[in-house]
């Protein structure tokens, strides 16, 4: 019994060692990861400027409505003409109208049956065309639009959209933001290792989010994707957002 003490215990005291091996080696490897898991920071920029839309485009056209086919085609082309001496009037340029096809479709409507259920007939047909107008003349296109809501108070069957103002150098606005972007995630990073005793090094990755068109004095929140293109407003902000990743020195 004493001889088989000293065995025991040489055996406890190698799965002690042993163990305290294994429990060092896992908690330095558990203390690696945690360490290299804090070797990096992300951070978003954040960059705008003010634009203005250099073009602008509107669509106006004619509809009409017939009992048939051919009567619905054959009004279109009649209301056609009081159409083309409109836009003369205004100074639009052929160059500057694009001409849509004619269409004529069923005209469908809902109708009550007498036992209370709703159902789509045909009432004849609609016959429509419309011109869409492209033009650097931003104020040109406003007020024939504006003149278009008398064309249509005096009788005549046409209908149009709103003017849309587009900035024509949307790649070089979003370029000449991405700089600036870059920028201001580089100071927001450097912001946060000052206060973390470390210094920001190089660059891991970088990536461009959201791009933003937005109506002058708008306030939206910069996400990572998506984006807004307005193009109700003439005077707009363009806003670009960056994500990126950069080492850190400790």
């Amino acid at each position: 019994m004493e001889k088989g003490l000293p065995k025991a215990l040489v055996t406890l005291g190698i799965l002690l060692a042993l163990g305290m091996s294994v429990a060092a080696f896992l908690l330095g490897t558990q203390t690696r990861h945690i360490g290299s898991g804090r070797q990096n920071i992300s951070v978003k920029g954040l960059a705008e400027k003010p634009v203005k839309a250099d073009l602008a485009e509107w669509s106006i056209g004619v509809s009409v409505h017939a009992d048939t086919f051919a009567d619905a085609l054959s009004k279109l082309r009649q209301g056609r003409p009081v159409l083309d001496t409109f836009l003369e009037k205004q100074g639009f340029d052929k160059a500057t109208l694009k001409e849509g096809d004619e269409d004529v479709t069923p005209n469908m409507i809902e109708e009550e049956t007498q036992n209370g259920q709703f159902r789509q007939v045909q009432k004849g047909f609609v016959a429509r065309q419309s011109i869409t107008v492209t033009s650097k003349d931003l104020a040109k296109i406003a007020t024939a639009s504006k003149a278009a809501l008398q064309l249509e108070a005096d009788g005549h069957p046409v209908f149009y959209s709103k003017p849309l103002y587009l900035v024509s150098n949307l790649e070089e606005v979003k370029m000449s933001l991405i700089g600036a972007a870059t920028q201001n995630a580089k100071k927001r990073a450097d912001e946060f290792a000052k206060y973390g005793d470390t210094k920001v090094g190089s660059m891991r990755s970088a990536s461009q989010g959201a791009f933003y068109i937005l109506p002058t004095g708008s306030s939206v929140e910069a996400n990572d994707y998506g984006g807004v293109y307005d193009k109700s407003t003439i005077d707009k902000i363009a806003r670009v957002v960056v994500t990126i990743d950069y080492n850190l020195d400790q």
